[in-house]
């Protein structure tokens, strides 16, 4: 089950404006012409500002999320007839012979159930040709990111053209062993609506997902860190033999 943020049509639709800088994109563009990929998946794919940069670049684009309000945000934007778009999670693709399986930012955290975790990457492998590759980050526990998750750190008011002014800041729900749940609100002027979407991710060690690609056959190619965030993450680089 995607978060509200995704899946509720007010709080997709200003997804993109409360969230302008992806420079953390970058480096998988990078890669995927590294890996000299033609043809990518982009799983969890959201409002679609990654599979649009890879269509941009001439790249073939899958990108499948279960939040039908965000597929629609990604479908209203210019050129999105270019990337092929499903609505659905992982389990759920047609055969595909792709070059490359992305899951860009909090994607793989999001997957808090170790067995739609397990079922998702066996998706990923199954969607790969042999020697294609599977990129995605998830952020290294010992880093403990959501000690400065809170409204301090967050708080901001945004214009957004045809919505008006929108404050937005998150706050720290609950950690409980690898799941950390975070909270976030908005508040949007023009009518005063507020609305809230809680956000649950797994923090899973470096030697627990290295096991888990193996167990689905992937061979770990590398571990890079993440540039955007130096020194906080892990980037898993694993191949389809």
């Amino acid at each position: 089950m995607a978060d509200e943020i995704f899946t509720h049509p007010q709080l997709a639709a200003v997804y993109d404006p409360l969230d302008p800088d992806r420079g953390d994109l970058h480096a998988y563009l990078d890669l995927a012409r590294q890996l000299g990929a033609g043809r990518v998946l982009d799983i969890g794919c959201g409002t679609g500002v990654f599979a649009l940069l890879l269509a941009d670049r001439g790249f073939e684009v899958v990108g499948v999320d279960p939040a039908l309000a965000s597929i629609e945000v990604a479908r209203g934007k210019p050129r999105s007839e270019r990337v092929r778009w499903i609505c659905g999670d992982a389990t759920t693709l047609p055969p595909l012979q792709v070059d490359l399986v992305t899951m860009t930012a909090n994607v793989a955290q999001a997957i808090v159930d170790p067995p739609a975790w397990q079922r998702t990457l066996k998706a990923a492998y199954e969607a790969l040709r042999p020697g294609g590759h599977l990129v995605f980050e998830t952020r290294d526990p010992a880093r403990r990111a959501w000690e400065s998750w809170n409204r301090a750190a967050s708080y901001g008011v945004t214009e957004i053209p045809g919505v008006g002014a929108v404050e937005s800041w998150v706050d720290l729900v609950e950690v409980v062993g690898p799941l950390v749940t975070f909270r976030w609100n908005y508040v949007f002027a023009a009518d005063g609506r507020r609305l809230t979407s809680d956000s649950p991710l797994r923090f899973r060690e470096r030697q627990e997902v290295e096991t888990d690609l193996a167990t689905q056959g992937f061979v770990l190619s590398e571990v890079r860190d993440a540039p955007d965030r130096p020194g906080e993450e892990f980037v898993f680089v694993a191949q389809r033999p």
